[in-house]
């Protein structure tokens, strides 16, 4: 199973890159948003696979965040999912915006995908409200190890220190995200926690 891919862009299409690894091109299926922020054709790229084999075919989906490659993994656990599907929404949502969506349990956002209806939206965001990965709503790694964004362990201190006093994890995710937008990604975990209790209560 080829899990990741480091090469050199070779061809753009509507929904996928072709990938040059030494004079071998690989089809890889990608989100309209990993394809806008694919570097040009020549350019070295790295990419994050998930493989799926099918009796037919073996498909390839590339993704630029270790994140995104969990969150299309964790969108065709659901029900009436595929990957087109989940593509069309990770395409419109970040992992970030995703997760936040799913923590206040945004139907109308998700719904905005391509192939994705109100029932359909309404399913996700119930079913994985308790499968999403808390610290996604704040900082999302880039593939290839990059630093975590700023503010990021205060944030994940205080969504476990919510946790700790009987909060769910999407809710106390929620309310931190939205103590950090209110506060600044410099706050300490103290602040967030206490701005998070005032949003829970609210």
């Amino acid at each position: 199973m080829i899990g990741k891919l480091r090469g050199v862009v070779d061809s753009v299409g509507e929904d996928f890159v072709i990938v040059d690894v030494n004079g071998v091109g690989y089809v890889v299926s990608c989100s309209a948003r990993t394809l806008q922020q694919l570097p040009g054709a020549g350019a070295p790229a790295a990419l994050a696979i998930e493989t799926q084999v099918r009796e037919d075919s073996i498909r390839l989906f590339g993704f630029l965040h270790e994140s995104e490659r969990e969150w299309f993994r964790l969108l065709q656990t659901v029900q009436g999912v595929g990957a087109k599907v989940a593509l069309a929404i990770l395409s419109i949502l970040t992992p970030h915006d995703l997760a936040l969506a799913i923590a206040a349990q945004d139907k109308a956002s998700v719904a905005r995908a391509s192939g994705v209806g109100p029932k359909l939206a309404a399913r996700i965001v119930a079913e994985l409200k308790d499968k999403a990965p808390a610290a996604e709503a704040l900082a999302p790694a880039r593939f290839g190890g990059a630093e975590p964004a700023p503010g990021s362990e205060p944030a994940r201190d205080a969504i476990s220190a919510l946790c700790n006093l009987g909060y769910g994890r999407a809710q106390a995710a929620s309310a931190v995200a939205a103590s950090v937008k209110a506060l600044g990604e410099g706050a300490d975990a103290s602040a967030l926690i206490r701005r998070g209790l005032k949003e829970l209560s609210a």
